[in-house]
């Protein structure tokens, strides 16, 4: 039985001689094929093994460290921009909270003409003159009735504060041209007084035209007397009072003024040739100088500035959250090559 055999598979190798012989160009071929397959596949391990496995290691390790740590630095930025965020938020509700005083100098030429109440009680006024560049000539008779120059009005009216109380105030027109240092020049007179001192009142108010123009002349009196403040000026000296004006502007839009004065006081020496009991006044109003201080609380937070530093911290954001992305797919993506390569490796090794 195993002769047959033998001799069965002999001559199947003599038919493959044979057929071999008589087709040479069917095994170059078959050949060529070999080498080309075999070529195909040794050829990228050829161009791998240009360097060492050691070296190829290192570098695929250098650049996932490299990833990582750019990863971790693009997380720290992140960090930070919601940081700053946060930070940017607080500030912008915490300048809400508490604005800011702003004070500005509004430069001017004329004033509108204040209104200078007087509360003259028993005295009687003598004189009333408007003077210019400071110059005050010498009083010619002291102490008795002169020209009164001025445009003022007398009114009665109730105490705002008692509303029982009659009161009566002398109320007269004030300076306005600045750049000629315009002044008023009053004089006044009390022929006897029950008091150990004498001084007369008196209360700045802004428009002496919106005082004229008021149909309820007593009533407007009442509400500056309760909204501005009142001085005195005492009997037998000369006051100088110079003005400022100062406006500030509230919250809700409206608007208020207040007067802020300096105040000098020289005595005046009595040269009359007889000694009297009576007493008199003497007080001068001029601006101090052209500039109306307007105060306004201001809120230093901008919100188009805030809108913009959002939307940077919020681009800053996606950037770094899309490089980061692209990052964890690059290092994904060299893990697969490498794992790739080292199997073709083992691959063409077994």
């Amino acid at each position: 039985m195993p002769k047959p055999e033998v001799s069965a598979s002999y001559q199947e190798l003599s038919e493959d001689v044979e057929r071999i012989s008589e087709n040479p160009t069917d095994e170059g071929e078959g050949e060529m094929e070999v080498n080309e397959d075999s070529s195909s596949v040794i050829l990228p391990d050829g161009e791998l093994g240009t360097t060492t496995p050691s070296l190829r290691f290192s570098k695929t390790c250098l650049k996932n460290v490299f990833s990582v740590l750019l990863l971790f630095i693009y997380l720290l930025l992140m960090a930070v921009a919601v940081f700053l965020l946060y930070q940017t938020i607080s500030d912008f509700r915490e300048k809400l909270k508490h604005p800011v005083m702003s004070v500005t100098y509004k430069e001017v030429s004329l004033y509108d003409a204040p209104g200078i109440a007087f509360y003259p009680g028993k005295a009687r006024l003598l004189s009333c003159k408007h003077h210019y560049y400071d110059h005050i000539p010498p009083l010619v008779n002291p102490g008795q009735p002169g020209d009164i120059e001025c445009t003022t009005q007398r009114i009665n009216y109730t105490d705002p504060f008692t509303n029982q109380t009659m009161k009566y105030a002398l109320v007269v027109q004030g300076p306005r041209d600045v750049k000629k240092r315009e002044l008023v020049f009053l004089q006044f007179h009390l022929n006897e007084t029950d008091q150990d001192f004498s001084a007369i009142d008196y209360l700045l108010f802004s428009s002496f035209q919106e005082f004229l123009s008021s149909p309820e002349k007593a009533k407007f009196m009442k509400d500056c007397e309760s909204s501005y403040s009142s001085w005195k000026f005492s009997g037998g000296f000369r006051t100088w009072v110079k003005m400022s004006l100062v406006k500030t502007k509230e919250e809700d839009g409206s608007e208020t003024v207040e007067f802020k004065q300096e105040t000098s006081v020289v005595n005046y020496i009595d040269q009359r040739t007889k000694p009297r009991s009576d007493q008199l006044f003497f007080v001068v109003f001029e601006w101090k100088d052209p500039f109306i201080l307007i105060v306004q609380d201001i809120i230093t937070a901008n919100p188009w500035n805030m809108i913009a530093l959002l939307c940077g911290i919020f681009l800053a954001l996606f950037k770094a959250a899309d490089f980061a992305k692209l990052s964890v797919k690059w290092m994904i993506k060299i893990r697969r090559r490498h794992l790739k390569r080292t199997r073709q490796v083992t691959n063409h090794i077994s």
